[in-house]
């Protein structure tokens, strides 16, 4: 928020210019994501100058702000207030279950939640997994749902660093992680055996903002929108 003096009539009043703040995921959606923005004319192509050390900038036409966070921070970033915007993928959404609007899906950034053990398991399918087995993962509740939902009950190792090393030390069954390409899964002897859900990027916002639409938030929304379903 910038604030002036303005004289009118011999009087000073107080003006300020109100911009809208965006939440953005450091990693690999922070590419994708603004490109899209500068498609709508907002420029925050400086978060991507190695040399760059700020957190926060203001884009060049002073409509807007965005701040740079981890990707599971967005999120609490939007659902607190602090930004009116952010950009996430569906993955930390069905994770963290935060209280925000989910505006619409941007396309990109896809990937899949899923479950993978060691090549030479005998288990080629989640249900056949042992009853009080072991499953590592960053994504615990979402683990945890799916195998209550499979009426399987095991144990979820929470893990925050290379989940694969799970199964390779024989710390667990198996593992429920992001893949994208495979690769790493097939690089440390891991392969996936059932899908929990697709994830792509969401468009998210503060859902108090959103429906009150300061500085015209849903114009915003609608520029984003309209230039992702032509990505």
């Amino acid at each position: 928020m910038h604030g002036g003096l303005i004289e009118q009539g011999g009087w000073f009043t107080c003006s300020f210019l109100i911009m809208i703040t965006i939440a953005l995921p450091k990693g690999a959606l922070l590419q994708d994501s603004i490109d899209l923005f500068l498609q709508i004319g907002l420029d925050f192509r400086a978060f991507l100058d190695s040399s760059n050390r700020q957190l926060q900038i203001t884009e060049p036409t002073q409509r807007a702000t965005a701040m740079l966070v981890r990707a599971q921070d967005v999120p609490v970033y939007v659902e607190y207030g602090q930004a009116q915007l952010g950009i996430v993928g569906y993955d930390v959404l069905e994770e963290k279950s935060p209280q925000v609007a989910q505006l619409a899906d941007l396309k990109f950034g896809g990937c899949r939640l899923s479950v993978a053990v060691p090549q030479e398991s005998p288990y080629r399918r989640s249900v056949e997994l042992p009853p009080h087995g072991r499953v590592a993962s960053k994504f615990v509740q979402c683990a945890r749902n799916y195998f209550r939902q499979l009426d399987l009950p095991v144990e979820i190792i929470p893990l925050y660093g290379s989940v694969e090393l799970g199964p390779i030390t024989g710390m667990s069954e198996a593992i429920v992680d992001l893949v994208s390409t495979g690769r790493t899964l097939k690089e440390n002897g891991l392969v996936e055996i059932d899908v929990l859900f697709e994830s792509t990027a969401y468009l998210i916002a503060h859902p108090l903002s959103y429906r009150l639409n300061p500085e015209g938030l849903g114009e915003w929304v609608q520029k984003l929108r309209e230039n992702a379903l032509c990505n």
